[in-house]
């Protein structure tokens, strides 16, 4: 047998190894040594062999064979032996081994022991890896040794008090009286101790929480005297008394006020000298006041008292330390909604972090300064905004969007300085948009009479100088195909009048067809707007025909479709034209409360027609959409049809004669009614409610549609739902409508997912339900085991 080096030569071997096999030889060579002199029951040096197996623990070797040589060792009469025993069995033994029942006899001999240091290793070992079997045997041993007059004990057995109570949170009553007459104690450790044991019972038993409400004014005593102590040399850190056990003490009185207005009452004065008094140049200063700032933002505090909390969280957001800033405006944006005139005062300051360089300032900031947008300070803030849009970073991009969307609908001061701001936004950042942007804004186009000539003039300019967004220029053929008559007079007030030609517009939308930036879905709004063009120019008819003959044998079957009947228009159905590619009516919202991202229904009127009722959807574009998207252009049903996703897409009611004609070009095909799908509540609470409703496509095609609402009185945000599906069953979730749920349902969320069951499995659907309301994370799962008009056998 090799002869055992000590433990320094060992580290310095495995040090020099040059590479990594020559280490795992070395190592592998003095475990075999080890592991030998451990089956001799003579070894004198067992405490430096497992002091060796350790060290080989921590570089990630096996090191198990060494678990019951610390069961032995444990058990040993001599404190070195009993001091390597109980380290290796903290850090080789865990509840789940059966080697770790072995020492609980061990542990509960030690804490009977004289000697008060094998106490203390008794108890960290009890605390670092006690299962919950040793933690009822052994419980009345540490309720008995909270009440040792040894303050060194008593600091130990109340953290493994912590422990237990985490372990077995029955056993937490055993600990209540010696909890409470430990705050009389004058050791700052064992007051620590027991302030956070207090903490663990507090939050694990709403009836200890009651009766330890009677020790607030005992805790407020206890921090007055660490704020106005002076100098301890024992305790100070950079100038503040004791910091960690003041951070303690505040989490707790957190945890005592909350929804108690004569505990917070106990504490408010408390809290208001902290504040004034705590330093708040050094980081442990900044510490103490967060946790002072957390506090009265929770408990049932004074209205000044949290101008003051607000405040201080301003003072943080100046300084230079990048992570003091981010929890200043993450601890802003919690009590924007209910402290927002406060919070109002510092949004100069929180403008200024959108051009930190730190990614996650910047989106706190963002986040933030949206939610601050008011319509007192719309024009101001949105300015600071489109700035930032210009030069943030591409993962912020479409949030920024988003939110400017949202905040420009709903305090947009005038119409024009609405689409002026939209246009911006798509002008930075129109590959970045939902897809919904699109439709949003040709409604606010059509509902603003008095702007068509300055929106299509506009719209123009930007479709000369960039085609690359192609939001941007789907707005602008659409524009420009309805009110290309205004565009080509030459004659707006809003703005400078430019002349502009008939081949100048013509030449325009052909560069867009042939783009090879242009999506398919941007190419049919093109050719929709050069049809629509040849009821609105004289001259260059024929030309329009020719561009529209060419894309009747397009690779893009949509685009084709679309070519070959705007060609028959032309040959067969001349004299309908006219009438056909009129102006499209003004579309008008059934609820004011919707905003950008939200999919709800449109009303579209016309003086002469009936009202029709859509509903948008998300839907991949089927024979069926695209025969309804025809007859919607050509105005020829008057029965409401389920809209297509693609271009062409608001629907006429206008009655004509040529109904007749128009089921003859489309082969006598008779369009139906859409029943509408039930619906199903699969989920209900907290007072969040999800519904479903289904509506099958093909044979194995199925579509679902999640609806969330919140029928509580605060704001629910971060709503996000997710999905599950047998293996077999392709699922595909569309993006949500939004993002937040507004209370006393001011609206909904919506989402769209697209099932594919080819297999015909059995079709099951889990729902996970995650979202933050009143500051606390949510999540919640439902199983959906039948569909609504489908069955649970599948399709």
């Amino acid at each position: 047998m090799s002869p055992s080096v000590p433990l320094q030569e060992m580290i310095r071997a495995i040090r020099s190894a040059r590479t990594q096999c020559e280490e795992r030889g070395v190592i592998q060579r003095e475990c075999a040594v080890i592991r030998a002199q451990f089956r001799n029951t003579d070894n004198e040096g067992r405490s430096h062999n497992l002091a060796k197996l350790l060290y080989v623990h921590m570089l990630g070797y096996p090191a198990h064979f060494g678990q019951m040589e610390c069961v032995r060792m444990i058990a040993s009469p001599r404190y070195s032996d009993k001091r390597v025993g109980y380290l290796g069995a903290m850090m080789l033994l865990d509840e789940k081994q059966d080697a770790s029942l072995l020492i609980t006899n061990s542990i509960k001999n030690d804490l009977s022991h004289s000697n008060q240091y094998v106490q203390s290793l008794a108890l960290c070992t009890l605390a670092c890896m006690g299962s919950a079997e040793m933690c009822r045997d052994l419980a009345p041993e540490i309720d008995r040794l909270l009440r040792s007059s040894n303050s060194y004990i008593k600091k130990k057995a109340a953290l493994c008090a912590v422990h237990i109570v985490r372990k077995v949170r029955e056993l937490g009553e055993l600990f209540v009286p010696a909890a409470r007459s430990l705050l009389s104690e004058k050791n700052h450790g064992v007051l620590h101790g027991a302030v956070v044991l207090i903490t663990q019972l507090c939050e694990r038993s709403p009836e200890t929480l009651e009766r330890f409400r009677k020790t607030v004014p005992d805790l407020v005593q206890i921090m007055k005297g660490l704020v106005i102590s002076g100098y301890s040399p024992d305790h100070d850190v950079a100038g503040v008394s004791d910091p960690f056990l003041q951070v303690r003490i505040l989490r707790l009185l957190r945890i005592l006020g909350r929804h108690n207005e004569a505990a917070s009452d106990a504490m408010n004065d408390l809290l208001a000298q902290v504040a004034t008094n705590t330093d708040s140049t050094k980081t442990v200063g900044n510490a103490v006041l967060y946790e002072t700032v957390l506090t009265v933002l929770d408990i049932k505090s004074e209205s000044g008292l949290r101008v003051l909390a607000v405040n201080i969280l301003g003072r943080f957001l100046l300084n230079n330390d990048r992570n003091i800033r981010y929890i200043a405006m993450t601890s802003l944006q919690k009590i924007v909604v209910t402290d927002h005139i406060a919070v109002q005062r510092h949004r100069g300051t929180i403008v200024d972090c959108l051009k930190d360089q730190d990614a996650s300032v910047k989106r706190r900031a963002l986040e933030l300064s949206l939610a601050l947008v008011s319509a007192s300070n719309i024009r101001s803030t949105m300015k600071e905004l489109l700035i930032f849009l210009s030069s943030c970073p591409p993962e912020l991009r479409a949030h920024a969007a988003s939110g400017i969307f949202n905040a420009a609908e709903r305090y947009a001061p005038s119409q024009r300085w609405h689409i002026d701001t939209i246009l911006h936004v798509l002008t930075t950042a129109g590959a970045d948009v939902r897809d919904e942007t699109v439709p949003n804004l040709i409604q606010l186009i059509t509902n603003t009479s008095e702007l068509h000539c300055y929106t299509v003039h506009k719209l123009y300019r930007a479709l000369l100088a960039d085609i690359s967004q192609q939001p941007l220029v789907q707005v602008a053929c659409w524009c420009i195909g309805e009110y290309g008559d205004l565009l080509l007079k030459g004659e707006c007030q809003e703005t400078e009048a430019v002349q502009v030609t008939e081949d100048d517009v013509l030449d325009a939308l052909e560069i867009v067809l042939q783009s090879h930036m242009s999506t398919p879905t941007t190419r049919g709004f093109a050719l929709t707007a050069t049809m629509k063009l040849s009821t609105r120019i004289i001259d260059n008819v024929d030309r329009i025909r020719s561009i529209v003959s060419i894309y009747g044998s397009c690779i893009d079957v949509e685009l084709q479709q679309r070519a070959v009947e705007y060609n028959a228009l032309f040959k067969k159905y001349d004299h309908m034209r006219a009438a056909v590619l009129e102006r499209m009516p003004v579309i008008q919202k059934n609820s004011m409360g919707q905003t950008n991202g939200e999919v709800g229904e449109e009303t579209v009127r016309e003086t002469q027609a009936a009202k029709v009722t859509q509903k948008e959807t998300a839907l991949p574009p089927q024979p069926a959409g695209q025969v309804c998207d025809l007859l919607d252009l050509l105005g020829g049903s008057q029965e409401p049809l389920q809209p297509s996703s693609s271009v062409g897409g608001a629907a006429s009611t206008q009655p004509t004669s040529a109904g007749g004609d128009l089921l003859d070009l489309l082969g006598g095909l008779e369009p139906t009614p859409p029943t509408p799908a039930p619906t199903v509540t699969v989920y209900e609470k907290n007072g969040v409610t999800l519904t479903i409703s289904c509506e099958q496509q093909s044979d194995s095609g199925l579509t679902v549609t999640l609806t969330a609402s919140n029928s509580t009185d605060s704001d629910i945000s971060s709503f996000t739902l997710q999905a599950a599906v047998p293996k077999s069953v392709q699922l595909q979730m569309r993006a949500p409508s939004r993002d937040s749920l507004p209370a006393n349902g001011a609206a909904k969320v919506t989402q769209l997912v697209i099932l594919n069951n080819p297999n015909k499995v059995n079709l099951k659907m889990r729902i996970r339900v995650s979202y933050t309301s009143q500051g606390s994370a949510v999540q919640d799962m439902v199983q959906v085991d039948s569909f609504p008009g489908i069955g649970a056998a599948g399709l």
